[in-house]
């Protein structure tokens, strides 16, 4: 994993507030390039080991509601790129033309089998997937949908130098996002000027401190908020950055 010069980066990323997180990683490239080594070898190994698991699940999906096993939905990763995402269709087949393109709970477009995957965090793995072709990595930004990179600040475009990520310390502090909108009348609204903002603190925290060894850290302890472990967030971290972005106008 190498990051493109400077000047080949897209125009809307070539910012003061981008470069901050550009040269520290430029400074990272052994852990840059472990990570995608990483990548390769622990997605392929995963996959091969998953199988059977994935064949399960496949059936399950296809036996409780119509449509496709895989939820294909458009995201955005390294450089603003566009990919397609892999991941194991939990709600109603079209269930983003039917409502947010964010989840709520009690969300009545989850199907019976998709409600159990979604609780175990089943319908992530097979984004092992993306991570094998190189659309994503491990640890990283969570992948958004286009509508929602659209309304980046400058500075929320730094999380765009590196691949979108299966899990974060954002997603480990956020694991109950869908708890936070429930009952909220415009959800994309509260999605874009409440919680994307607390996310994307972690987001660039997680890049100014960024190491492999770090990123190991990161997927240990996915696994334990999985099982059920509780981590604290830093509201006061999380409020002065919301804070200092609301002055640029963060608007949907």
């Amino acid at each position: 994993m190498i990051l493109r010069k400077w000047e080949e980066l897209p125009i809307e990323m070539q910012t003061d507030e981008v470069r901050y997180y550009y040269d520290i990683l430029c400074k990272k490239k052994l852990s840059l390039i472990m990570k995608r080594l990483f990548d390769i070898a622990a997605s392929a190994v995963l996959l091969m080991i998953l199988s059977p698991v994935f064949i399960i699940l496949a059936i399950a999906i296809k036996i409780d509601s119509s449509g496709p096993v895989f939820y294909r939905q458009e995201r955005v990763t390294t450089y603003g790129k566009t990919f397609r995402i892999h991941k194991f269709r939990t709600m109603v087949s079209n269930a983003d033309k039917q409502g947010s393109l964010v989840t709520v709970k009690n969300d009545s477009r989850i199907t019976r089998v998709g409600n159990l995957i979604r609780k175990y965090r089943l319908d992530e793995i097979s984004q092992l997937i993306d991570v094998l072709l190189g659309n994503m990595t491990f640890v990283g930004t969570r992948p958004e949908v286009v509508k929602y990179v659209n309304q980046y600040m400058p500075v929320m475009r730094a999380t765009l130098l590196l691949p979108a990520g299966v899990t974060s310390e954002a997603s480990i502090l956020y694991k109950d996002e869908d708890k936070l909108l429930d009952g909220a009348k415009k959800v994309d609204d509260i999605y874009i000027e409440k919680v994307l903002p607390g996310k994307m603190y972690y987001n660039l925290k997680s890049i100014e401190k960024f190491s492999f060894m770090k990123d190991i850290g990161i997927m240990f302890k996915t696994v334990l908020a999985v099982l059920g472990k509780d981590y604290v967030a830093d509201k006061a971290g999380e409020a002065e950055f919301a804070n200092s972005i609301e002055k640029e106008g963060l608007q949907v």
